[in-house]
């Protein structure tokens, strides 16, 4: 297609084009209704004239008779001028005038009519006029009128103001559409030549913008937020695939070694059960190990992550605490729970439910050390229970869920680190997990604008998760049943 067609394809164009067209329709009406107003205009004062003239004829008629009257009508008819007279007898023949022919029955309509005429001198040059007819007494009839070919020029002169003003509105719309279209289509062949940049696997350009904020600048902001967005999904899918190929390989090793071993050393019915219980406890590991994977993914993409609805979060936490508390208490770790009253979020209940029970089961198995029972000298006093505070309050606009402990706690450097997938420190190794736990967190708390705080506790880490409230007289729905779904575990 050539660059002029594909101008002429343009929205630009044709919408420029449309508003020409009904821009000239209503110049054209605007101009016609002008003229003919100004025809109306020059009958009205034509009419009155000839009515004037008429008046004082008749009364020349009526002061010294016909003779008077034919007298005046040769004086008049002999000025130049676009004036016309005749006087006719009631047989209709002429007197004195100016007009030497009439259509048939004209002279004897009384009253405002247009006609047509001729002049004694124009011979078969016919014109148009507007004239009264009136009776005088005795019969004589006597025409005035007024020759309309001025009219016909001043509509002769509108006419061609009006085709020429088109002509010019045609020629200068049609120029400005196409100044206005061709810087137009200049901006989406840039974009158009970028997205197909992009789809060739450039991933890292972006639609151009020209700084004007129009619409166009707006489709490209929004289309290059989109790239953005699409960018970071696929290097979280890159992040995740290679995750799966270096963490995953180990347990499958794990996995087949067992198997290869049990299958070689074996003998005996037991042993063979022990093989294929370790078998199962970690095809079972590993399996949490892409569920948790899976639902990471799927709220980083904010789909099939259920309803949401305003969520009670002392709720949430106290049953989590109750269902906590005795591992806790086999732990030998002191559970402490510190909730407020109308903590109102909008989000989904089984999701903050799996991201508060991954800060409590972290804290568990990170930020204690259980006193040994059997390790306590007779006379001495116990070492200090180890105490994990959980705690809901409001903080201004936002509602913080914090998880607090004793333990080693997580050095600065590291803490923007171990919210990557399955990043797990030294001395976290030696500790079942994934290294999955932080990250879903994380990731709910991005899901409902929300944000994961991680800070020193002196001693110990104090994990933060904040998000935004619900005020208590906005609340749109009945907060969810109380009992607070939490999948398999993917702490770590």
């Amino acid at each position: 297609m050539t660059a002029l067609g594909k101008l002429f394809r343009t929205t630009v164009f044709k919408l420029s084009f449309t508003y020409l067209v009904i821009f000239a329709i209503g110049a054209g009406l605007v101009l016609g209704g002008i003229a003919s107003n100004v025809n109306l205009l020059l009958d009205e004062q034509i009419g009155q004239t000839v009515q004037a003239e008429i008046i004082g004829l008749a009364e020349q008629y009526d002061t010294g008779g016909i003779r008077n009257l034919v007298e005046i009508v040769e004086r008049r008819s002999k000025q130049p001028g676009a004036s016309l007279y005749l006087v006719t007898t009631f047989a209709g023949q002429t007197l004195a005038g100016n007009v030497s022919t009439l259509p048939p029955g004209v002279i004897d309509r009384p009253g405002l009519v247009e006609t047509s005429y001729e002049r004694p001198n124009d011979k078969g040059q016919s014109s148009s006029a507007l004239a009264r007819i009136f009776l005088l007494p005795g019969g004589f009839r006597l025409l005035v009128g007024r020759d309309l070919g001025e009219r016909e020029n001043l509509r002769t002169v509108i006419i061609r103001a009006l085709v020429t003003s088109l002509l010019w509105l045609v020629g200068i719309g049609t120029l400005g559409g196409g100044i206005v279209a061709r810087r137009v289509l200049r901006r989406v062949d840039a974009m158009s030549d970028t997205a197909a940049t992009i789809m060739t696997g450039d991933l890292l350009r972006r639609l151009p913008t020209a700084g004007t904020g129009d619409e166009l600048d707006r489709l490209a902001q929004n289309l290059n937020a989109m790239l953005d967005r699409i960018g970071e999904l696929m290097a979280g899918m890159k992040e995740v695939s290679d995750n799966i190929a270096h963490d995953l390989r180990t347990p499958l090793t794990r996995l087949r070694n067992g198997a290869e071993e049990a299958l070689r050393t074996a003998r005996t019915p037991d042993e063979f059960r022990a093989a294929f219980e370790k078998t199962i406890e970690e095809a079972d590991r590993m399996m949490s190990i892409f569920s948790a994977l899976l639902m990471i993914a799927r709220v980083e993409a904010g789909t099939s992550v259920g309803s949401t609805t305003d969520v009670d979060i002392g709720e949430v936490v106290r049953d989590l605490i109750e269902l906590y508390e005795p591992v806790a208490e086999e732990a030998g770790v002191d559970l402490r729970c510190t909730v407020a009253t109308g903590l109102l979020v909008c989000a989904n209940r089984e999701l903050i439910g799996q991201a508060v029970a991954n800060l409590i089961d972290n804290a568990l198995k990170y930020g204690t050390t259980a006193p040994a029972r059997s390790s306590t000298h007779e006379g001495a006093a116990p070492p200090p229970v180890p105490v994990i505070a959980v705690s809901a309050a409001r903080s201004g606009p936002a509602v913080e869920i914090v998880v607090a402990d004793g333990g080693a706690g997580i050095a600065a450097a590291d803490r923007a680190r171990v919210l990557d997938r399955f990043v797990r420190l030294e001395g976290a190794r030696t500790r079942p997990g994934s290294g999955l736990g932080l990250s879903l967190v994380s990731a709910v708390a991005r899901l409902n604008h929300g944000q994961l705080r991680l800070l020193d506790n002196g001693p110990g880490l104090r994990a933060v998760l904040c998000l935004p409230a619900v005020e208590a007289g906005l609340v749109r729905e009945p907060a969810a049943s109380r009992s607070a779904a939490v999948p398999a575990e993917v702490g770590g």
